[in-house]
């Protein structure tokens, strides 16, 4: 456990001790265990090696080439939760391995998940985290949606990439070089996606549905113009603790 540790540290792991406790947990022998401290060592992300990323209490799976669960994303949770009744239609777009589809559904009574990405490996391990739990489609955005669903979703939830073209370079390594650009790439400001979603959102949302979608403060005021231009009434919220910022857009009664 202490040179796992010290290994980790001198890699730079904030974590080191959480780290190699997993680490330690995941391997079978400690061949097994050299080769994926030496993969995280490398910079791959932690949550790739060991399979999973707990989230809200859950434990999702993660592949190889998806997006990893942000911590800081239960804020977007919190707030969804909150506004979503008992047997709530929920949709996830850009869902990833669709982490927050998942939280969100657990905490409503009855809710009914349809979540979508255009990653073919993010669909297939959200397929696989939601199983027996909700339906998941492969696609654009709205694309692959079912178009029963126009006018009936209450909660949308969506963490589109946001980080703008010219700061990729400058994300952690585990990010850049192991998640997929179009998970990372929120265009020139970062709000590109956001706009798109914002225009198509209304068409999709039940009366007094809800749009949620997590961003920076920079970029929030970007986000919460693209709801209000399409008819949304759009609020911005912040937490200190999670160090997230969610903009709500409402669709009117």
């Amino acid at each position: 456990m202490i040179d796992v540790v010290a290994t980790l540290r001198a890699a730079g792991c904030v974590f080191a001790e959480d780290e190699a406790r997993l680490l330690l947990d995941a391997a079978a022998t400690p061949a097994e265990l050299d080769g994926l401290v030496r993969r995280r060592v490398a910079g791959e992300p932690l949550e790739v090696i060991v399979g999973w990323a707990e989230f809200r209490g859950h434990r999702v799976l993660v592949d190889a080439g998806v997006f990893v669960p942000r911590q800081r994303s239960v804020f977007l949770v919190e707030n969804a939760v909150a506004l979503a009744g008992p047997g709530a239609v929920v949709l996830d777009l850009c869902c990833g391995a669709g982490a927050l589809g998942l939280a969100v559904a657990a905490e409503v009574e009855g809710a009914q998940l349809h979540a979508a990405d255009i990653e073919p490996a993010a669909v297939a391990c959200a397929r696989r985290n939601l199983a027996g739990r909700g339906r998941v489609y492969e696609g654009d955005l709205f694309g692959p949606v079912p178009e029963t669903l126009r006018g009936t979703v209450d909660v949308l939830v969506v963490n589109a990439p946001y980080v703008p073209t010219d700061e990729i370079a400058l994300m952690p390594p585990e990010a850049r070089d192991h998640e997929p650009l179009v998970a990372l790439d929120g265009g020139s400001d970062g709000v590109d996606v956001h706009r798109r979603v914002a225009a198509a959102a209304p068409g999709w949302l039940a009366p007094g549905g809800h749009l949620l979608i997590e961003t920076s403060e920079h970029q929030a005021p970007l986000t919460a113009a693209a709801m209000t231009e399409h008819g949304l009434v759009a609020r911005v919220t912040t937490s200190d603790d999670y160090y997230c910022t969610v903009v709500i857009g409402t669709k009117p009664v």
